[in-house]
């Protein structure tokens, strides 16, 4: 539940103890009581995209069940790490190759249900994905070693739509073209070859 009220954070106070001027603002309550929304995992993660001659840097993810589709180099942000900084380690590490982030490109939030976890768990998912438009200025491919990424390839665009994938590729892509303001693009739809 949210509440309109006047906020006085301690930084908006005088020295002397006497408050600045109040201005009305969105606030949640200290204490939510999500109910079932609270049982959900959550991801923060840095994806790139990277296109070059027409063609984009996609990386094979295998599951620890077996089953494989591609990805963009990315994933999960570490504890007090930047994104920033993340989405470049990650691309090293899945790739073998170096990259610099050119500029940001959005934001995706999805919600995953239970049953279409690609990692098992008990419960829904929730992933933030930050994409960053990002060029490779070093390295060579390579798999990740003693990762779960098995190769990573320059895919030509127009193949993309033919490929096993996560819908992260779907999303980065769309992104990397229409370039919203708001760095927000619609839902890509699950099914067929696109997976979470």
């Amino acid at each position: 539940m949210f509440s309109r009220q006047s906020a006085q954070p301690a930084a908006r106070q005088r020295r002397s103890g006497e408050s600045l001027p109040r201005s009305p603002v969105w606030s949640r309550p200290r204490t939510l009581n999500l109910g079932k929304l609270a049982e959900m995992s959550f991801r923060l993660a840095a994806y790139a995209v990277c296109i070059e001659n027409e063609s984009v840097l996609l990386a094979r993810y295998v599951s620890p069940k077996g089953g494989s589709n591609w990805t963009l180099p990315g994933g999960g942000v570490e504890h007090a790490e930047d994104p920033f900084d993340a989405v470049i380690r990650e691309v090293f590490e899945e790739t073998g190759c170096e990259a610099v982030v050119e500029r940001l490109l959005g934001v995706d939030s999805r919600v995953i249900p239970t049953a279409e976890r690609l990692r098992p768990g008990p419960i829904p998912h929730h992933n933030v994905g930050i994409f960053y438009q990002a060029r490779i200025v070093g390295g060579r491919l390579r798999p990740e070693p003693n990762g779960e990424t098995a190769e990573s390839v320059w895919t030509p665009l127009p193949a993309v739509v033919s490929l096993r994938r996560s819908g992260l590729v779907d999303v980065g892509l769309s992104l990397a073209r229409s370039r919203p303001r708001t760095g927000h693009v619609g839902p890509v739809a699950v099914g067929g070859l696109i997976r979470h």
